[in-house]
């Protein structure tokens, strides 16, 4: 009886043994054994996209000294992002720093570089946006403020609201020790002299050039539609499956004060959602906000299953057209595919996956 017992509990050792060393080598298998490019994929899918405005000058007018300063800047701006995104940072974060670094260049029309109103000041509009929790913040019209995109972060993540403006945005960034600087550190003289020419030619707000006027290769006059399209903007996707979108901007130049754009409108311009994509506009504020150029990609590929290339290019190249609006977006997927689209002769763009290498581009698609 003893050794009948003896027998039974070996033989169940026996096999409990044996199914342990199976589960072993299952997992070692699991982790060693498959391909290195499976195991990178899964862990180190990240990418930041940049956007510097559809307002691209005439490659007549882009001389190779001013296209040099343009790349370098968003180079700069994309190696911000990527270093944070690179070291298992988070994407708000990596947007943040991307648009920070356009905000700090007057050739971008946001932060040092914004365009004047009808009256001679400068304000500014902003938002981001978290695709994990869908939180957002934005300011609108607010002045003084050297980075409206880190404010537009405080009101996301240090106030319940969603949107300030004007004195109200000026009052929480003194409250929050953001950065403030004298209204001389926002002059431009590109800026003041796109303002005195459209004040001068009467060119109403909004309105394009007449084809007479613009002709800057035959007038000697620049006419170039940077006047009207410019933001800036950028999304990511981090190392942990979260994206982020965020959106700056000075406005239209000559604009009425207290005019608010698409920039700091959550949907219309600056939308993030984990479930689909992140994207940032920039164009005609106002068809952005008729349309809610964010929300409708994200929208397609949520309801339609559309590609992200598709979608972008539904919403931009025949949705906002068909209402009358122009510019472009960028945008990012939850998997890390890219898209971008644009109507007109340009937009400043840029990525950079895991892999580091950069590509920026300004006119070709």
């Amino acid at each position: 009886m003893k050794r009948i017992f003896n027998r039974r509990t070996s033989g169940l050792v026996f096999k409990l043994v044996r199914m342990f060393i199976i589960c072993l080598v299952s997992l070692f298998c699991l982790l060693f054994c498959s391909k290195p490019s499976d195991r990178q994929k899964d862990a180190s899918t990240y990418a930041i996209v940049i956007h510097g405005g559809a307002g691209v000058r005439y490659r007549e007018e882009m001389t190779s000294e001013l296209e040099k300063e343009y790349l370098v800047e968003l180079e700069k701006s994309l190696m911000a992002g990527y270093e944070i995104l690179a070291g298992g940072g988070n994407s708000v974060a990596a947007v943040e720093a991307a648009i920070r670094v356009m905000e700090d260049s007057p050739l971008f029309n946001a932060g040092k570089g914004a365009s004047f109103t009808r009256d001679g000041i400068n304000e500014l509009d902003a938002s981001i946006m978290n695709g994990n929790t869908l939180r957002a913040g934005g300011v609108g019209a607010v002045r003084s403020v050297k980075n409206p995109i880190s404010l537009a972060r405080l009101v996301m993540e240090e106030s319940p609201h969603v949107l300030l403006v004007g004195q109200g945005a000026l009052a929480f960034a003194k409250e929050m020790n953001a950065e403030i600087m004298p209204d001389e550190y926002f002059f431009t003289e590109r800026q003041w002299n796109s303002l005195q020419r459209r004040l001068k030619e009467d060119i109403p707000y909004g309105g394009m050039l007449p084809p007479e006027k613009n002709d800057s290769v035959t007038s000697g006059k620049s006419y170039g539609n940077e006047d009207l399209y410019e933001t800036v903007g950028a999304v990511a996707l981090d190392k942990d499956g979260n994206l982020a979108a965020g959106t700056s901007t000075g406005g239209r130049v000559k604009k009425r004060p207290g005019r608010v754009g698409d920039s700091p409108i959550i949907g219309a311009s600056t939308y993030a959602n984990n479930k689909t994509c992140a994207v940032s506009t920039t164009g005609l504020g106002e068809k952005h906000m008729v349309l809610l150029t964010g929300k409708e990609i994200s929208s397609l590929l949520d309801h339609k299953g559309l590609q992200l290339k598709d979608a972008v290019h539904d919403v931009i190249l025949k949705q906002l057209v068909s209402i009358g609006g122009e510019g472009g977006a960028i945008s990012i997927d939850k998997q890390g595919n890219i898209a971008w689209a644009f109507t007109g002769n340009g937009m400043y763009r840029g990525f950079v996956k895991p892999d580091g290498k950069f590509v920026i581009k300004i006119y070709e698609d």
